[in-house]
């Protein structure tokens, strides 16, 4: 399972910043993904490790994580993002 880490298009970042907002502070926690999540990072610096390798990501970074994965987040700096699941 690939986490896909790219910088969006102008209008894919238009169209994220109308999503939900989630954040968090430093912090390191477990999470599994029962559906696709798609989010645009606003701030912060993550670290997120499962079976198959890691993927380090940040501020104006588009993340998309695949359905059934799970994984340990590390966030080394508070994250604010937009997201959404499909």
């Amino acid at each position: 399972m690939d986490i896909i880490v790219r910088k969006p298009s102008e209008a894919e970042r238009a169209a994220m910043l109308k999503e939900p907002t989630w954040g968090c502070g430093v912090s390191t926690f477990d999470w599994h993904y029962d559906s696709e999540e798609t989010c645009l990072l606003t701030a912060g610096r993550v670290t997120v490790t499962h079976s198959g390798g890691r993927a380090d990501f940040g501020q104006g970074d588009m993340v998309t994580f695949p359905r059934g994965l799970s994984c340990v987040w590390t966030v080394h700096e508070a994250v604010q993002k937009h997201y959404y699941f499909t």
